[in-house]
């Protein structure tokens, strides 16, 4: 039997939320958190320099608080039913994020990803203090190519669904590349379009 592989960003795909700034809205933080993003869109910085700027102004911030954040972020319309469907038809699912731990694992659990590549955020004394060495980086994921060689994957047998410009590194593991309420960018280079807010659309191009 042909195995066959769905690979997800999580922060606004399966997920319908971005976890900085919405944890930036808590802390008042929400315009310089913003501004930094910005600058990365526009390709002044790189993304991996900006994203330690991000957690630089919101240093301090109490997991308590974080974890709230991360509890809080709905999920895509349509997440539960296409992961489920998905595996209905023997899809193994990976979910790859930028974001962090904080909130990527209680979406592997609750959608039943079967991996997880995720970065992780560090806490000391209840607070917000860095990043460990990223593991989901702008133009690599470390582990991932590995795990679709020893699980003997072809690209025509990869389904992939992003959303922004970092995420398009995913694109070259899989033949059906999905833009999912995408940059410009992403949509140049996927042979999907999808603009609306539904995950099930999808199932429409999934043999």
């Amino acid at each position: 039997m042909v195995k066959k592989v769905a690979i997800f960003d999580l922060e606004s795909v399966l997920l319908d939320a971005e976890f900085l700034p919405l944890l930036a809205e808590r802390f008042n933080k929400s315009k310089l958190v913003h501004e930094i993003t910005i600058r990365g869109l526009r390709g002044e910085i790189k993304w991996e320099e900006g994203l330690q700027q991000r957690i630089d102004v919101l240093k301090g911030a109490d997991y308590k608080t974080a974890l709230e954040v991360a509890n809080s972020m709905p999920y895509m319309k349509g997440a539960h039913e296409v992961c489920s469907e998905l595996k209905r038809r023997g899809y193994v699912l990976i979910g790859v994020t930028g974001g962090f731990t904080i909130f990527s694992e209680r979406v592997k659990k609750e959608l039943g990803l079967d991996y997880l590549f995720t970065n992780k955020l560090v806490f000391n004394n209840g607070g917000l203090s860095g990043i460990e060495p990223l593991t989901v980086m702008s133009d690599r994921v470390v582990g991932l190519e590995e795990l679709l060689v020893k699980m003997k994957v072809k690209k025509d047998d990869v389904l992939a669904v992003v959303d922004g410009a970092n995420d398009m590194k995913l694109f070259r593991y899989a033949r059906l590349r999905v833009a999912f309420n995408a940059q410009p960018i992403v949509k140049e280079v996927a042979n999907v379009i999808i603009d609306e807010k539904d995950l099930t659309k999808i199932l429409n191009y999934v043999n």
